[in-house]
């Protein structure tokens, strides 16, 4: 490359470097994390962080909280000793293996998640609140552009990268619905077009509001989904979650439910419901590590094939 085509691109790459500071600068001024404490808290904005994330989790371990927001292993281990020491959070030993130690809320810690979680949603429904709906749609759209190219570099150790849904990936969840569930369970092609139906209701009554359908991918391919839907009366629906053999023992699937009840809670439903089979063993796995509950039994003949239906619950 020639010395002025050199220096072209640098300054060209300083000059966007200076935009995505000066944006930084812009936008942490409008969130008001350069406040003294987070939201008027007392909190930090790390603080508050960890304590988002133990709300939003069951069965989390100080490991799990530093692989999700990247961490320093000693300096999670301070805040978290600071928010014991508060009251505000609690170790127990885990049934499985008790030199785990799991950690969750206690009710001081539950109240003070509760202000955190409801202050930013007043404070930014004030900021919408003085757009037009055409300015918040254009805003919202632009977050989760950044959201979409920022997150394929920044997942920490996290092999697989997740967005939410783009064209043509509706024909690829149906296609590899189809292809796996009648290589792994003899499943025939009647699933396969409950699973198009499935997508094509999803596609034509989309809520972007109340409703999500995510993709992950590792170096560009498709390798997982997992759909939120609005099932009506304040119930969202968790569908289709699949991970391709490829990805799997990665962690994905779990990433995926996960993401998927943060999602609900976030869109203010109060139970996530989901129907499964019992020969899906690793799928139900994770549901019940989540949390989900067995509410319901029920034999039928679908897909080829003599099952169990079951229905699960999530009480968010």
């Amino acid at each position: 490359m020639a010395t002025n085509e050199v220096i072209i691109s640098n300054l060209m790459l300083q000059e966007r470097v200076n935009s995505f500071r000066r944006f930084n600068r812009f936008f942490t001024r409008q969130i008001g994390v350069l406040r003294e404490g987070l939201l008027h808290s007392a909190h930090s904005l790390t603080e508050a962080r960890i304590i988002f994330e133990i709300a939003n989790r069951n069965n989390l371990t100080a490991s799990d909280i530093g692989k999700e927001l990247g961490l320093d292993a000693g300096y999670l281990s301070r805040i978290l000793n600071k928010l014991e020491g508060q009251n505000l959070i609690k170790k127990t030993a885990s049934d499985k293996d008790r030199r785990e130690r799991l950690i969750s809320l206690t009710n001081e810690g539950q109240n003070a998640f509760t202000l955190l979680d409801e202050r930013p949603s007043e404070e930014i429904s004030d900021m919408l609140g003085e757009l037009g709906e055409s300015d918040q749609i254009r805003l919202i759209d632009s977050m989760q552009t950044i959201e979409g190219i920022l997150g394929q570099g920044f997942n920490y150790a996290e092999p697989f990268y997740i967005r939410q849904h783009e064209a043509g990936d509706m024909g690829w969840v149906i296609h590899l619905h189809g292809l796996l569930y009648s290589q792994e369970y003899g499943w025939d092609e009647s699933f396969e077009a409950l699973v198009a139906q499935i997508c094509a209701d999803f596609i034509t009554n989309y809520d972007p509001q109340k409703e999500r359908c995510w993709i992950a991918e590792i170096n560009g391919e498709q390798v997982g989904s997992i759909f939120c839907v609005n099932a009506g009366d304040g119930v969202a629906k968790l569908r289709l979650l699949l991970v391709d053999p490829k990805a799997r023992s990665l962690g994905l699937g779990t990433r995926l439910v996960e993401e998927c009840i943060r999602f609900a809670r976030r869109a203010g439903y109060k139970k996530l419901t989901l129907w499964t089979n019992d020969v899906l063993v690793a799928a139900r796995h994770i549901y019940e590590k989540n949390g989900f509950k067995l509410v319901e039994e029920e034999a039928h003949h679908s897909f080829g094939h003599d099952l169990t239906g079951q229905n699960w619950d999530l009480k968010l």
